[in-house]
């Protein structure tokens, strides 16, 4: 059977065949623990650091500055929980009402046990107000927590706007960059961040591995209590082959970034006019221009989203997050820009990736069009 034309690749992406071959050995002849002192553990380890090397690398960052992590949301939760904890003398968090759970969630927990949390909302276009990012700040803020780029509509934010304020009023910049890394360019001294998230299952490496940068300096107290590993902040023996894979995967970005980033622009940029050709009175959620090249929110007049997708078998994308809970409700960051609960439930994120052609955008176009002219 044909398989479907895979247009969500914000919810994930296939492990590149060059990651899995960077990974085997570590899975066969490398199979060694990397704090053991023998040869087997001196090979982990030295893939282990490459890696290092490598995902410092891609965002600008020294290797001694990656600590490595389960992903995206153990890294999220160390940088919250971890600042906090490690700040006793100020309780107060900014964040924004367009977050991915694994940092509204912490956030909410903070909340509960007695932190001062404010929740900064946004724009029609889903970009926090540089302004309100201003004016929140207080002598107790001890962390500002801002998405990079948000995972539904794209729309990426004002992080180095803000950054010189966070910096004047002596907090913390944390910034979840898992959509953002991979696919533009995201360096952490031009951002001015001192912590940063990485997701590897979003940037063509294996599920279940990322990684926080932790600006030199600024400290962080472990989530999870156990050995040493990872300079004390997280415990737990290293997963070496994954590690090598995401090595491996932010290798392949830095040197394809600009011209894969200009293909796949070029490809969505297409997708859009085709459907806005086609389908009187479609549109676009989130910013226009100021939003990652793969990414395409699309509002469909007068349906549900879920049954564009469901007229469309030969596609498989989405109506929003994969990591948001079940059911059909209109998505929370949609609601936000301030869209009504049928025209949230009438849109789709289509989000491309590297081996996606202009072949599939033609004929997801087509695929679309026909679905939503069955239902109109």
């Amino acid at each position: 059977m044909n398989q479907p034309i895979y247009l969500d690749h914000n919810a994930t992406t296939p492990v590149l065949p060059e990651v899995v071959d960077t990974m085997l050995p570590y899975l066969r002849e490398h199979f060694g623990n990397p704090s053991s002192g023998h040869v087997y553990g001196r090979r982990a380890h030295e893939g282990m650091e490459a890696a290092r090397a490598q995902v410092a690398s891609l965002i600008g960052a020294a290797p001694t500055e990656i600590v490595f992590t389960s992903g995206g949301t153990e890294a999220n939760n160390l940088a919250i929980r971890g600042t906090v904890a490690a700040r006793s003398n100020r309780n107060h968090l900014i964040t924004s009402v367009i977050e991915h759970p694994a940092t509204a969630k912490p956030c909410r927990l903070l909340e509960q046990r007695g932190y001062e949390v404010t929740w900064l909302g946004v724009d029609e276009t889903c970009r926090v107000r540089e302004d309100d990012v201003r004016e929140a700040l207080t002598d107790r803020t001890a962390l500002v927590t801002l998405m990079h780029s948000n995972n539904e509509t794209g729309t990426i934010q004002p992080i180095t706007e803000v950054a010189p304020v966070v910096r004047e009023a002596g907090a913390l910049l944390h910034t979840d960059a898992a959509q953002s890394v991979g696919k533009i360019a995201v360096k952490v001294d031009e951002l001015g961040v001192d912590l940063l998230s990485i997701a590897g299952h979003k940037l063509y490496a294996p599920k279940g591995v990322g990684a926080l940068y932790v600006r030199s300096g600024v400290a962080l107290e472990p989530v999870l209590r156990g050995a040493g590993h990872e300079r004390g902040l997280r415990p737990g023996t290293e997963n070496v082959a994954s590690i090598v894979g995401l090595g491996a995967a932010c290798e392949i970005a830095d040197v394809s970034l600009a011209k894969e980033s200009a293909r796949v622009r070029a490809l969505r940029d297409e997708l859009w006019s085709l459907l806005q050709s086609q389908i009187p009175g479609v549109a676009i959620n989130g910013h226009e221009t100021c939003r990652l090249p793969n990414t395409l929110n699309v509002r469909f007049p007068r349906v549900r989203g879920s049954a564009v997708l469901a007229g469309a078998p030969g596609i498989a994308a989405s109506t929003g997050s994969a990591c948001h809970e079940g059911g059909e409700s209109a998505s929370a960051v949609l609601l936000a820009v301030g869209l009504a609960a049928d025209d949230a439930l009438g849109s789709v994120r289509l989000s491309l990736g590297r081996a996606t052609t202009e072949e599939d955008v033609r004929r997801a176009a087509d695929l679309l069009v026909g679905a939503w002219n069955s239902l109109c």
